[in-house]
């Protein structure tokens, strides 16, 4: 009996590591090596020679229009591989987040080799709100599945902490009333601005062609802005940057790197040339060092 045990035991491995070897045949590299740095079991689509991981949200209840979503309906984060063509592999992804979630998340994604593309809402009068953040990346298959693990990582521990979302940025109670000095964030920021019951706002232009031909700049809403209110040293800031594709990695990463927190990233028009991405922005703090930080992230632009 137990020579007929082990034998099925040693079948049973080899059986496991012939699916394995025609698996990495058929998708072009080794599964296993994610699943292991991952943490979880991954699905092959051999057809289209992609490894998906699949994280289904069932940490916190969530409802829509007042019924119970299951992650069947799209609830679920995941994060797809496949090989690349000019570097090692091609990552894209969609992350489940909550509002306390999102801004951590994107942090642990951008500075571990991952691209964030897109930052939106999937519902209405959901309850507690939830975002998707999409991610991809061309480069090291390691670096991407480490990316991912840590992302999850990070939910785990911010949900540890506070098991249901928090509801508000840290920091204390904003002025009900501004005083916002103008000729301050004109000075850091380099452009002049309006200022309406001690708010402050500097609107900066940029342009675009659209499918009619037609010229399209600051009115017409391809610009980037910063409305300041509170005071000067407990003020909030809140703005759109317009970016080209090729300047989105790089706001992004000033932003969060200065404490800003990123609310959206998405498109305002179709068919424009250049193309403009939009990522709309709030954050907390004194106003020289909230307008610092929109100053360097201008910087990464080609704003005029």
């Amino acid at each position: 009996m137990l020579f007929l045990i082990r034998r099925l035991a040693l079948f049973l491995v080899l059986m496991a590591s012939g699916l394995l070897q025609a698996q990495t045949r058929s998708i072009g590299f080794n599964t296993k090596t994610l699943e292991d740095i991952i943490g979880v079991k991954g699905t092959a689509n051999t057809e289209e020679r992609v490894f998906k991981f699949s994280f289904p949200r069932t940490d916190v209840p969530v409802t829509v229009d007042g019924w119970n979503m299951k992650p069947f309906m799209g609830i679920t984060s995941w994060a797809a591989f496949r090989k690349g063509v000019e570097k090692e592999s091609m990552v894209m992804g969609d992350l489940v987040l909550f509002e306390d979630e999102v801004n951590s998340v994107m942090s642990v994604a951008l500075e571990n080799g991952l691209s964030v593309t897109a930052l939106h809402n999937h519902f209405f009068y959901d309850n507690p709100r939830v975002y998707f953040m999409h991610i991809g990346g061309d480069g090291a298959f390691q670096t991407f599945a480490t990316a991912v693990k840590m992302t999850q990582d990070k939910i785990k521990e911010i949900r540890a902490a506070n098991p249901q979302p928090v509801r508000g940025f840290p920091g204390p109670p904003l002025p009900a009333e501004s005083s916002i000095d103008g000729q301050e964030v004109e000075k850091i920021l380099g452009h002049s601005g309006q200022a309406n019951s001690g708010m402050y706002k500097v609107v900066i232009g940029r342009r675009a062609t659209m499918p009619c031909g037609c010229d399209a700049a600051k009115e017409m809403g391809v610009n980037s802005w910063a409305a300041f209110a509170g005071s000067q040293e407990n003020a909030f800031v809140d703005g759109d940057f317009s970016v080209l594709e090729s300047e989105l990695q790089d706001v992004l990463k000033t932003l969060r790197s200065g404490g800003i927190n990123i609310v959206a990233i998405h498109h305002h028009m179709t068919d424009e040339k250049p193309r403009y991405l939009f990522l709309h922005y709030w954050g907390k703090g004194p106003v020289t060092q909230l307008t610092k930080v929109l100053r360097s992230a201008l910087d990464k632009t080609k704003h005029e």
